[in-house]
């Protein structure tokens, strides 16, 4: 006789315990655009969730589209200042979702919050502003989008948060100094930022980076990778060439 099935509040807790990735999507993208790049590298964990907010519509110049908070300059170099305000709002969205996240069961060590260009900076400023400890923070072609005067603002736990960062040379929308800079600044702080480089990558994603990125994620969850699935076909990567 089959055992009966769980209860849903139990099955709704052992969906949690395996985690969660929310990914950040850059600017002039969406959260399902993302999803289709994402979901495929991971498709051989099911207890592990992902997550793919789409940020709100914002009018950038003469354009109406997708950001988080404004996009003061392209290309962005390590001495780039946006309007700090803007990223602290965009920050307790964030914050919100991982609250929620919590508050509903999940270990906040099993949380990765994650992102690409305008998306990675931030999840990194998210991460640097959050009062727990965090499972891990990924970080693919950004930077970090506060001064340093915030460094007083990182708490002790957040800074136990490791951090995994990539970053191309080629990369001319957020250029690979924005990016070396924003390690070098987590590193002061004495947090663990693991640099990826990649001597010819443009702004873009590639099978490489995610490949090592879901990796890393399963290798601190304890998921076995012994039935990663297939790499997805190169289509369903991004020539990611956002506004940042």
């Amino acid at each position: 006789m089959a055992p009966p099935p769980p209860a849903p509040a139990a099955a709704a807790a052992a969906a949690r315990a395996g985690g969660l990735v929310l990914w950040l999507h850059g600017s002039a993208e969406t959260g399902e655009q993302s999803r289709g790049q994402i979901a495929p590298y991971f498709s051989a964990a099911p207890a592990l969730r992902l997550s793919f907010p789409t940020a709100p519509i914002a009018c950038v110049g003469d354009l109406v589209l997708n950001a988080w908070f404004g996009i003061p300059e392209i290309p962005i170099t390590a001495t780039t200042v946006r309007d700090e305000e803007e990223v602290l709002e965009a920050v307790e969205r964030v914050h919100e979702m991982l609250d929620k996240e919590v508050a509903a069961g999940t270990c906040p060590t099993n949380i990765f919050v994650c992102g690409l260009s305008q998306g990675g900076a931030l999840a990194i400023a998210s991460v640097l502003l959050y009062p727990k400890t965090l499972g891990g923070c990924a970080v693919f072609s950004g930077s970090v989008p506060l001064s340093k005067s915030f460094a007083g603002r990182v708490t002790p736990e957040a800074r136990k948060t490791p951090v995994l960062w990539f970053h191309g040379m080629a990369d001319g929308v957020v250029l690979f100094e924005a990016g070396h800079a924003g390690c070098a600044f987590l590193q002061e702080l004495g947090m663990t930022c693991e640099f990826k480089t990649y001597p010819t990558l443009g702004h873009l994603l590639v099978d490489e980076e995610l490949q090592y990125f879901r990796r890393w994620i399963f290798d601190r969850l304890g998921i076995s990778q012994g039935t990663e699935a297939a790499r997805p076909s190169s289509s369903s990567l991004s020539n990611h060439e956002d506004l940042h």
